[in-house]
């Protein structure tokens, strides 16, 4: 009788034992994870921005670029302020996709280096790229560990319109310096790296148009032959696709605080409104 008594004493205490280790173990798996940064859902939607518009892929390695450039936010619909018209509906530009090296755009913020969350609306930048687009293509496909020269667009426009996608539009890119929007809410600019200064990379889309080649690595003159139709005709329809609204569409210049930015040079901004126009109109 004593010895059952002793062995029913022996198992409770096993069975205590294998419970606290249960519950050790328990507890290991259940333990919560460190909190990551949720406060994207905080910022603008990026879907306000132009959509990657891809028209005949054929080939697997295209279809995977394809990939690379479709937007990852969440599918909420923009603030609708406008629609595409007919006339964009018939035009066709040809495209690429050329995808940047990660050292030359980054992530968009949801807070500035001070902690304050950011709201800011869309802007598009627009630039020239001061020399050849494949230039300024391999540029951007280079690693740049240097913070001070790395650069990019988030899409680029040939002399015969082919519109060459870089930078899905919810990237920042690095398409200004020193800078700073004004715009009916005042002065717009965002410091989100200590070492540089604020800049409007945060909340813009930058697009560039390539160089005519006479002015190509010609950085000193005041003006030069402009761009073609073929160029103002992709631009404009790259823009109708957003619901950027005209206001909100400046650049590199007018964006410059370092005083050394003037591009794009001879660009002809009634041309391009019209066109803009035809290719979209508000919502009543």
């Amino acid at each position: 009788m004593r010895f059952r008594e002793w062995a029913t004493k022996v198992m409770l205490i096993c069975l205590l034992f294998a419970t606290l280790i249960l519950a050790l173990f328990a507890g290991k798996s259940t333990k919560p994870q460190s909190d990551t940064a949720s406060a994207m859902s905080d910022i603008t939607s990026w879907s306000e921005y132009p959509k990657a518009q891809l028209q005949s892929a054929k080939t697997q390695e295209r279809e995977s670029q394809e990939e690379l450039l479709k937007s990852r936010v969440k599918k909420s619909p923009p603030l609708a302020r406008y629609k595409t018209t007919a006339a964009f509906a018939k035009y066709k530009p040809r495209y690429e996709v050329r995808p940047v090296n990660p050292t030359n755009y980054g992530e968009r913020y949801a807070k500035d280096i001070y902690g304050a969350v950011l709201r800011n609306q869309p802007i598009i930048v627009l630039h020239e790229t001061s020399n050849s687009a494949s230039s300024a293509i391999n540029f951007f496909q280079t690693p740049h560990d240097n913070e001070n020269i790395q650069a990019s667009y988030h899409t680029l426009i040939r002399r015969d319109g082919t519109v060459v996608y870089l930078i899905p539009p919810e990237k920042r890119a690095f398409g200004a310096g020193n800078s700073v929007f004004q715009g009916s809410d005042g002065l717009e600019t965002v410091k989100t790296n200590p070492n540089l200064p604020p800049s409007v990379n945060n909340f813009a889309y930058h697009v560039s148009l390539e160089t005519p080649p006479e002015a190509w690595g010609n950085n000193r003159i005041q003006s030069h032959s402009g761009y073609t139709d073929a160029q103002y005709y992709s631009l404009a329809w790259l823009i109708a696709q957003s619901q950027v609204p005209d206001d909100r569409i400046t650049t590199h210049q007018a964006v410059d605080r370092s005083g050394q930015r003037v591009d794009p040079l001879s660009f002809d901004f009634n041309k391009f409104f019209y066109l803009l126009h035809s290719y979209r109109q508000s919502i009543s």
